[in-house]
């Protein structure tokens, strides 16, 4: 494994992004990781699954951790809008359950450039909207052909096992450069994302560029 930078991450600041797949959520926990400052994860209070702030742990401080639960997306996009535009935050995650309009979409755009913050949308495949700065597919990478060597690395103490499942990233939507697919895994005990092998090629997604 490398530790090969992969183009635009961190995601851009002043800039909202989306993701998605089945891996979005690990997709917006790690883009945590590499972001200082508070984060804000917004996500609506009817949603049988949410996330533990001790699930954090093997990403990011939980202290740094904000939860906010909404009763619909239309309160979910005015926190988000309003945390964005306020400027005191490294990252706002919003889960969204709806397509996302391009008026909406804007807003948000501006209320990040305004409070000068970064903002990620964790949306349903094919609901994205086409004010995104970028859009990121994030699934679980059981290709036979996976590198062997996922069980961890030795150290002074002992074996350090890195139990996290390999993934792809695909960047499908870029609006200002290349499309691209990367195999990743985090690394928990270094905290950081190792990249299996950097491809030029565009992403084989369902989704399109745009």
């Amino acid at each position: 494994m490398s530790r090969f930078r992969i183009p635009y991450l961190p995601l851009k600041a002043n800039r909202v992004h989306e993701a998605c797949g089945p891996g979005a959520t690990a997709f917006a926990s790690i883009c945590c990781a590499q972001i200082d400052g508070p984060l804000l994860w917004i996500a609506e209070a009817w949603l049988p699954e949410g996330l533990s702030p001790l699930g954090m742990t093997q990403f990011a401080d939980p202290g740094r951790l904000l939860l906010a639960r909404t009763k619909d997306q239309a309160e979910t996009l005015a926190v988000a809008e309003e945390a964005l535009r306020a400027g005191a935050l490294g990252l706002v995650v919003l889960e969204l359950t709806r397509p996302l309009g391009l008026t909406a979409g804007r807003r948000l755009q501006l209320a990040a450039e305004t409070g000068r913050c970064r903002g990620l949308c964790l949306i349903p495949e094919g609901m994205g909207s086409n004010a995104a700065e970028t859009r990121w597919h994030a699934a679980p990478q059981f290709a036979p052909d996976a590198p062997a060597n996922l069980t961890g690395t030795t150290t002074a103490s002992g074996p350090d096992q890195m139990d996290s499942t390999p993934m792809r990233w695909s960047l499908i939507k870029n609006k200002t450069g290349t499309l691209g697919a990367w195999d990743v895994r985090w690394n928990h005990a270094a905290r950081r994302l190792d990249v299996v092998s950097p491809a030029g090629q565009r992403p084989d997604t369902p989704e399109q560029a745009g």
